[in-house]
């Protein structure tokens, strides 16, 4: 089985076309589990989320990584998959991620993402950021992975130690220590729909000028407020 956590907070727009989406994959709905944590949110992401979720529970951890901490402790599949609630996830998702996983030596892995806005300066945005995750890889000095699109092997994630509890960057940190325990492989056809709304508010330079900050003051700030998602 595959367990798929997503935090959530305060996206009662957003959350249902989440869902539907990991709802309609080419895998049976019995491979896999949906785990959303939430922030404690205060409209009906919650009750949007128990309609298809198989869980929905409070976070007690603090964070985003917190939260993805606490789903992934309550998991049930072998295999985690994170993603956002403001994500869509293409049908061969699920599948990807279990043909994949059949390489015993592969501990975590992650994919590219695309703009679920139109736009020429979103298109851009991505394939800036996607050219990047690849030059990283493939040139083996970095990992670009994204918390959107990321799936591990449960045990090799534990030993490493999880997610960071930190504002921002946890989601590429932990590479860093996943790769001490096998392979982390990036894999082009592991797409997702990614929302560029905190972009559109805040503007991409100054959004990714905010991201660099934090990470650079390794993932916590009294300066910024790097997202909406105040993740406890």
């Amino acid at each position: 089985m595959i367990s798929v956590i997503i935090p959530t907070f305060n996206e009662e727009e957003n959350i249902a076309q989440c869902l539907v989406s990991l709802t309609h994959q080419t895998v049976p709905r019995t491979d896999y589990e949906i785990i959303v944590v939430d922030g404690g949110s205060k409209d009906a992401t919650c009750g949007i989320a128990g309609k298809y979720a198989d869980r929905v529970f409070t976070q007690t951890s603090k964070k985003v990584g917190g939260a993805r901490n606490d789903g992934i402790m309550a998991a049930k599949g072998e295999i985690i998959a994170t993603t956002d609630a403001d994500c869509i996830l293409p049908p061969n998702w699920i599948a990807t991620i279990q043909k994949d996983f059949k390489d015993e030596d592969l501990v975590q892995l992650y994919g590219p993402v695309y703009p679920i806005e139109e736009g020429t300066g979103n298109k851009l945005s991505l394939l800036l950021a996607n050219t990047f995750s690849r030059i990283g890889y493939y040139s083996q000095t970095f990992y670009y992975t994204l918390g959107c699109n990321t799936a591990f092997r449960k045990d090799a994630f534990i030993k490493a130690g999880m997610y960071r509890c930190i504002d921002a960057g946890d989601d590429l940190e932990i590479a860093l220590r996943m790769k001490d325990l096998g392979k982390v492989v990036f894999d082009g056809r592991l797409k997702v729909g990614f929302s560029m709304r905190r972009y559109q508010q805040y503007g991409t330079l100054k959004s990714l000028y905010e991201w660099v900050y934090i990470v650079s003051h390794g993932g916590e700030t009294q300066k910024y407020s790097y997202t909406q998602k105040k993740y406890k």
